[in-house]
């Protein structure tokens, strides 16, 4: 199943979006990573939904928007770009800093939501469990904070390329510090928001996704996302880390699927 990139406008600015698949329509909002070309688990998602994956502006080839500068301004964009594609009520999930901004907007607007997939998801501190600063995190350190696999990871991670290569070391740093200039605005220094004192509000059925092995948020948080969101279920995945996406998307989907 492949997946179209689009351009859809919205009031701050054109926003990039993959868009694939039919059945339920089901909205994906990405992590601090971004989206890559031609995820595989946004393939695996639109095999059974209607996937549309904004892209952040500042990530791939999306126009950047200084004027998103804090959390609410990034939940009233996101959705901005749910009204701007049409959509009521759709399945709403998020990884990582995405699964925080979905988060968000469930709490922002409990209503308009009724289903939330958040897996591994940021937007909490627990000061026993500090959260690695991927803003002083080198690239050679990504594949052990992200994948249980970490050999498999590292191949994942650089396309097949070793991580020490000048050519992708250069693209990456580019791309890595263009985005992480977006991600930075609600994730650095730390991703406490004030998200902890709002999740009472969701109403949405919540499934939390999490990787026994998440090493970069570990899974000590899935229980303070648990108490926070009233009803919500956990899915623990055995032998996958922070990328539970990329190395086990079968799993995920299956997971969301509870969703209904």
């Amino acid at each position: 199943m492949s997946l179209q990139l689009k351009t859809i406008a919205a009031p701050h600015v054109p926003v990039r979006y993959h868009e694939g698949g039919s059945g339920q329509p089901l909205v994906f909002l990405h992590g601090a990573g971004g989206a890559m070309p031609n995820d595989p688990f946004l393939e695996k998602l639109a095999s059974k939904y209607h996937v549309y994956a904004p892209l952040l502006p500042g990530y791939g080839d999306s126009e950047e928007c200084p004027s998103l500068r804090d959390m609410l301004d990034f939940t009233l964009h996101s959705w901005d770009v749910v009204e701007a594609l049409g959509l009521k009520n759709p399945i709403l999930a998020g990884h990582s800093m995405g699964g925080m901004i979905a988060a968000e907007m469930a709490a922002i607007a409990p209503n308009d939501v009724t289903r939330l997939g958040l897996i591994c998801p940021a937007g909490l501190w627990l000061d026993d469990h500090p959260i690695p600063d991927l803003f002083a995190t080198m690239p050679y350190e990504y594949p052990q904070l992200l994948f249980h696999n970490v050999e498999a990871g590292a191949a994942l991670f650089t396309a097949g390329a070793q991580v020490d290569d000048p050519e992708w070391l250069k693209a990456f740093l580019v791309t890595n510090a263009r985005q992480l200039g977006m991600a930075g605005k609600i994730l650095f220094p730390v991703p406490d928001r004030g998200l902890s004192s709002r999740l009472y509000r969701i109403k949405a059925k919540t499934i939390l996704v999490w990787g026994d092995s998440d090493k970069l948020i570990s899974p000590v948080y899935a229980q303070a996302f648990k108490k926070g969101i009233r009803g919500a279920e956990l899915v623990a995945i055995p032998e996958a880390g922070h990328m539970v996406t990329l190395e086990k998307p079968d799993q995920v989907v299956s997971a969301l699927a509870r969703l209904g």
